[in-house]
């Protein structure tokens, strides 16, 4: 059981750490010469331009923005609930709020990884000025940690769910 308690946790410390890196790291739209993500745009490794409302559709970044931060403070929300109802639950009850709250994450996380695939496109062509060196990229590590913590998250919130308490 010991076992069993210590892959949860491990598992869940994991899902923060993918997330906390797609959020913070500069690599969701990479290249040879740039790397851009939801917070910046950078050419030659130095010359870094911060996205603000100056930037056309940075309405649609910003929802990437928030719903990342939030799934990644609704993890860490979620462990500490789980450690929370670790000592207060009774025997054989579900850790079900940890679970709602860790699904929470999941479905945020989902959505920015989802609002940045679909409109990447639209705002690299939008504000060409700005994007004009990032027409040749790839999706970048950071964009597949998102849909990795995604994925991480889910499974997390359905053994939290499936999980019941015991001595």
């Amino acid at each position: 059981m010991l076992v069993l308690l210590a892959f949860i946790i491990v598992f869940h410390i994991t899902s923060a750490a993918l997330l906390f890196v797609a959020t913070i790291d500069n690599a969701w739209w990479v290249g040879e010469e740039f790397f851009a993500d939801i917070w910046k745009v950078c050419v030659n490794n130095t010359n870094c331009t911060e996205l603000n409302d100056s930037v056309q559709d940075f309405s649609t970044v910003q929802a990437v923005q928030a719903t990342m931060i939030l799934s990644t403070i609704l993890c860490c929300i979620a462990f500490l609930i789980f450690l929370l109802q670790l000592f207060r639950l009774k025997q054989g009850e579900r850790f079900v709020l940890t679970s709602i709250i860790q699904l929470m994450a999941c479905l945020c996380v989902m959505i920015a990884a989802s609002i940045y695939t679909d409109r990447r496109k639209d705002i690299h062509e939008k504000n060409e000025e700005l994007y004009a060196q990032t027409s040749g990229g790839s999706f970048g590590y950071s964009f597949i940690l998102a849909w990795v913590a995604f994925a991480f998250t889910f499974i997390s919130g359905l053994m939290y769910l499936i999980l019941r308490k015991r001595k």
